[in-house]
């Protein structure tokens, strides 16, 4: 049969349709999807299937290229409605609901849960429009989808790459259909050992450096004889030496809590998609961002009083934290010193420092899986009420898995507040870029400081609460001199923390 002719049955034959469906990838006629008689004689052969929508892998976030399969929430036969929950799918950030955006019914799964770094565009599921069609894709596979992207492309560049696989500083996996043949090394042949023709040894004769008493004695004690040093003639071991014999001091036993002796030492834990960008960004901030760091010692005295009466007068409406003031108090000095509320852009028409206008806040939050910085918007704008609920709101749900990726991606300058630890007393953290400005909360502790008469003289010591700030800085934006007039700043709001009531 001539191309043409191929072309134009295949072209007759074709039922699928393409959906607008939002998220999805439909199953298009065959002539769009032909780039090569290859791919028009596997969609040729493949099974008749009455009309359906083929649901893809979506791309819940912009940094998003593979996702994992979380649980179903739907089975097939089940009826589908807009803002209904398909299935659970694990981000590089977060787990998130996948919600459908048409109306059928669910006729196959493809990926099960569980299924781990599914490509965005790879088929996870059908859809059919009506309910008595489900039953006829029961033996439905992905192949009959058009197969994974991932596995289309390695297939090409295996056809196409030559001497690129030749020269790959990897070997190939034997667990993929187009790996070569391994070469099986021959097996070794039985061989029958050669006898010297002499009189057998018995072991006594063999050791002949061991006085037979000295063996005796050995065997009786359990004493290792080749550990022993033989003071007769020519070092011959005598019972003399076995019985002075001392063995080295044995290794300390494991604690009842210890490893098990035979038992592995170490467990491979696999990294999530979150702990693998995780591991990227830090590593990308670390690399291009030229970090330096400025620490302040900050009286918190005024602010605990400030906060304590606060609270007080609520009447239980809200409580306020430590750390609703320092986010405010981060905003408010970012609005006095507006270089810390800038990030480094490289665009098309160059690279710029971007001054934002707004004080978006992030607020770094440890979540099970890793730690996320959903954002506190327009900070200046808000107060300590309307900020101590978002980031109630915000740490509950980055802690669930359920943020929503405008939630967390973004944002002017960061927060990491460890106060509660009451073991750190400073750290330094790791910029979030392109933002330029990260500032690092320790505890608050009580420091002994000189006491100040009404005449100007001092008189012994009073205790003042304070905490160490650390802000780190990226020096392609923000210079030391005005870094350092960052922190000055930080700390004179916080230290006269009636302002931030303005």
């Amino acid at each position: 049969m001539s191309a043409a002719a191929v072309l134009a049955r295949a072209s007759r034959g074709a039922t699928c349709h393409a959906g607008a469906l939002s998220g999805f990838r439909s199953q298009d006629t065959v002539v769009r999807r032909i780039p090569a008689l290859s791919a028009l004689a596997r969609y040729y052969a493949s099974k008749s299937f009455p009309s359906h929508n083929v649901i893809s892998m979506p791309a819940l976030s912009p940094t998003m290229t593979a996702g994992n399969i979380g649980t179903w929430q739907k089975k097939p036969g089940d009826s589908l409605a807009p803002g209904d929950v398909l299935v659970e799918i694990e981000t590089d950030k977060a787990q998130m609901d996948f919600e459908f955006q048409d109306e059928g019914f669910l006729a196959k799964i493809l990926k099960d849960s569980g299924e781990k770094d599914v490509a965005v565009g790879n088929p996870i599921a059908v859809m059919v429009e009506e309910e008595g069609d489900v039953a006829a894709f029961e033996e439905f596979t992905v192949d009959d989808a058009g197969g994974n992207k991932s596995t289309e492309k390695k297939e090409e560049a295996q056809k196409e790459g030559g001497q690129e696989a030749l020269d790959s500083t990897e070997p190939p996996s034997e667990d993929t259909g187009t790996a070569p043949a391994k070469e099986e090394a021959p097996k070794p042949q039985a061989q029958e050992s050669e006898s010297s023709g002499e009189r057998l040894q018995t072991s006594l004769d063999r050791e002949s450096g061991v006085s037979p008493a000295a063996k005796k004695l050995a065997l009786e004690k359990g004493v290792p004889v080749s550990q022993i040093k033989g003071s007769g003639p020519g070092g011959r071991v005598t019972k003399q030496d076995v019985e002075k014999y001392k063995p080295s001091a044995p290794a300390a036993a494991p604690s009842a809590g210890g490893v098990p002796a035979g038992a592995p030492t170490y467990e491979d834990i696999p990294a999530s998609s979150m702990r693998k960008t995780i591991a990227a960004r830090l590593t990308q901030s670390m690399n291009q961002n030229p970090h330096y760091f400025v620490a302040s010692s900050v009286s918190v005295s005024k602010l605990l009083k400030l906060r304590q009466a606060l609270n007080s007068a609520a009447d239980g409406k809200y409580k306020l934290s430590v750390n609703d003031f320092m986010i405010k108090a981060v905003a408010a000095a970012a609005r006095k010193v507006p270089a810390a509320n800038s990030s480094w852009r490289e665009e098309s028409s160059g690279v710029v420092v971007r001054q934002h206008n707004n004080v978006d806040v992030s607020v770094a939050v440890a979540t099970p899986i890793g730690l996320m910085t959903p954002i506190v918007k327009n900070v200046n704008g808000s107060g300590l009420e309307s900020i101590s609920a978002q980031i109630k709101d915000l740490g509950k749900r980055a802690r669930d898995g359920k943020l929503k990726p405008e939630e967390y991606q973004g944002g002017t300058i960061t927060i990491s507040n460890m106060g509660m630890n009451e073991a750190i007393d400073r750290f330094t953290a790791v910029i979030n870029p392109p933002q330029a400005c990260i500032v690092a909360v320790g505890a608050v502790k009580k420091v002994a400081i000189p006491k100040e008469m009404e005449d100007g003289s001092e008189s012994g010591v009073e205790w003042d609460e304070q905490i160490v700030l650390t802000g780190s800085f990226d020096h392609k934006v923000v210079d030391g001199a005005v870094g350092g007039e960052y922190m000055r700043e930080l700390k004179n709001v916080i230290e006269n923390p009636l302002g931030l009531m303005l």
